[in-house]
């Protein structure tokens, strides 16, 4: 987007050195010519107005997006640790009751002949 708004300031920039040469060059009187130059000048304020409005909207967008993307990672991420704390918490107790039990005795194969 960075590459796009520079084009579009270079090319507005561009036009005007483009047209205020022509105009200093053009055979017309000091009044026609400062009019032009006036007129042109508004005109090239106009387009980087609007350019750097575009280009803030454009940045203001993006930085929301990059926020909403955060606050979902960052939710998503404390649902994942709560899940982990549930399960270790179910893998303790588990291991708790497990401790708790008192071993199975077997009886030995030495009776058998």
């Amino acid at each position: 987007m960075a590459k796009k708004g520079n084009m579009a300031i270079g090319a507005a920039l561009g036009a005007v050195v483009g047209f205020v040469s022509g105009i200093l060059l053009a055979p017309k009187s000091g009044k026609e010519t400062r009019q032009d130059i006036k007129k042109t000048a508004m005109g090239a304020r106009d387009t980087v107005v609007e350019e750097a409005g575009k280009a803030k909207d454009a940045a203001v967008r993006k930085a929301n997006d990059l926020k909403n993307r955060a606050e979902d990672v960052v939710e998503d991420v404390a649902d994942k640790v709560e899940e982990v704390r549930a399960r270790a918490g179910q893998a303790i107790e588990g291991a708790r009751q497990g401790a708790a039990k008192k071993p199975a005795t077997t009886r030995s194969n030495s009776r058998k002949k």
